[in-house]
């Protein structure tokens, strides 16, 4: 349940086309012990050449510095500019040929603030203009502008910058929460039919680093780094191609707004309903407000996210305590105590109480277009819907189901690219420990290919929300419904496969 610090908001054609394999089976473990980070990258980093390594993935001179200046300048013309001064300079390079150009998007500010540190190491091993620290560069404006300029130059007949923009690969240094950000703005070239979009790999900085476990890359920061990043880049370069579902969440209020909005969300301007109601089917209410965001990993409403939304603003108060996963998790641990997960008193206040009370579930199934009501266990006080195998820190909740409890319960095997997600509930804190320790599975509740959350206040005036470790508190109206619509993105996310 990691939390991407970046403080910034979120928001072309080669002739090479991606051909991604099947997803990763999330039956198989993506734990990393201390030993597999050692061995992982620690000293079989040192077999990847260094030179061969600058071969294979720098760009040009011309190319790297038109692409920096485009996206510095905010102008793709200001790209083109610097790449026919560049190529004036240095003539020479205009032949080399391009293998599996890579760009590095590196934060700073995720887990245990390793991000200066490796973003000096990516500029001796690859160069200063093909990574981008994301305290400064938004990568939306790496895709507008970045990208643009490639897509110019190929345009002018640059075979070498159709090259590269057909050949583009992705690495982000960060957490979950970063990752995120930047696989949303790269389904902006989806939609914008920009293709084809590049591939992403990670190097895991945060504290859970579900999505780096996932897919291969590993769920900690290894302790052998400035020799782990030459074969963190070098097997991003080779490794396969694979897809990974998104779902887009869309919360419309009746009235009132969300404070402190996360990056996760956006919120829907008034000029944009009419474009909102026709995508969604609804309409909305003149006071109505319209929130939406993507998630990769898990959605979850209840006691984690009250946890995470007060993990995240002790963080941001008292930056110095978030040095590393360790100490985050004992915070997170800390939190979980004085929160009452683990002993209710008998006079609970109304916000300790089951989500039942202020919460209603509908779903569609796969190959269903009516929308079903699921009800919840009066126990449950934390509801996750999560897309990934992997949740806080590479726990599986869901488990390892059997065959035969599969076709009783009409589920199927979970994958990250299976247009399903998997509906579970954590109950009391000793619940949710025995969970998380993998003693027991969590209350199974549903597979769904699309769903519909409908919360009324009551006694409660808000509810505790997190998206991929984003958390924020959801204002809620006693007479009427705040719903949060749950759909697949159409386009998948293509991650690059580690585990090769």
């Amino acid at each position: 349940m990691e939390r991407a610090a970046a403080e910034v908001e979120m928001e072309a054609a080669g002739d090479d086309v991606h051909t991604p394999h099947s997803a990763p089976s999330t039956a198989s473990s993506a734990r990393v012990s201390i030993w597999e980070s050692v061995r992982a990258c620690g000293l079989w980093g040192k077999d990847v050449d260094k030179a061969e390594l600058r071969r294979r993935v720098v760009m040009p001179l011309y190319a790297r510095r038109a692409v920096a200046a485009a996206v510095r300048e905010k102008s793709e013309a200001a790209g083109v500019a610097a790449a026919a001064a560049a190529k004036e300079e240095v003539a020479e390079e205009e032949g080399l040929a391009v293998v599996t150009p890579m760009v590095v998007f590196v934060n700073s500010k995720s887990g245990g603030r390793h991000g200066p540190e490796l973003k000096l190491r990516l500029h001796e091993l690859i160069s200063e203009e093909q990574v981008f620290d994301l305290s400064d560069v938004k990568p939306s404006d790496f895709i507008r502008y970045g990208l643009g300029c490639l897509e110019r130059l190929a345009e002018r007949g640059d075979n070498c910058a159709k090259n590269i923009r057909g050949n583009l690969r992705i690495m982000v240094a960060g957490g979950d929460g970063t990752v995120g950000w930047v696989l949303g703005c790269l389904q902006e070239l989806n939609k914008l039919k920009r293709e084809p979009v590049p591939p992403t790999g990670i190097i895991p900085l945060g504290t859970g680093n579900d999505l780096a476990r996932s897919f291969g890359w590993g769920g900690s920061f290894p302790f052998g780094w400035r020799s782990a990043v030459k074969r963190y880049l070098s097997k991003a370069g080779a490794a396969p191609i694979v897809h990974l579902d998104s779902w887009q969440a869309v919360i419309t209020m009746p009235e009132g707004q969300i404070d402190e909005l996360p990056h996760a969300l956006k919120k829907v301007e008034p000029a944009d309903h009419l474009e909102f109601n026709k995508e969604n089917g609804i309409k909305l209410p003149e006071k109505a407000s319209s929130y939406k965001g993507v998630f990769y990993n898990y959605l979850s409403i209840g006691m984690d996210a009250q946890v995470a939304y007060g993990f995240h603003h002790l963080r941001n108060e008292k930056p110095y305590l978030a040095q590393g996963p360790v100490a985050n998790k004992m915070i997170y641990a800390g939190y979980s105590c004085t929160q009452g997960w683990f002993c209710t008193p008998c006079t609970a206040s109304p916000q300790l109480r089951g989500l039942r009370n202020i919460l209603r579930l509908y779903i569609k199934r796969a190959n269903c277009s009516e929308w079903e009501q699921v009800q919840m266990p009066s126990s449950v006080r934390s509801l996750v819907i999560l897309n990934l195998r992997n949740y806080s820190s590479g726990r599986h909740p869901w488990g390892d189901l059997k065959p035969d409890y599969l076709e009783k319960r009409g589920f199927v095997e979970a994958h990250s690219d299976d247009g399903l997600v998997e509906i579970f509930g954590l109950k009391q804190g000793w619940h949710a420990s025995f969970v998380l320790a993998e003693l027991i599975n969590a209350k199974h509740i549903a597979q769904a290919a699309a769903i519909k959350l409908e919360m009324r206040g009551g006694e409660w005036d808000r509810a505790y929300v997190q998206m991929d470790g984003e958390p924020w508190k959801q204002p809620l109206i006693q007479d009427q419904s705040t719903t949060v619509e749950i759909n697949k993105v159409p386009s998948h996310s293509l991650m690059i496969n580690g585990d090769s």
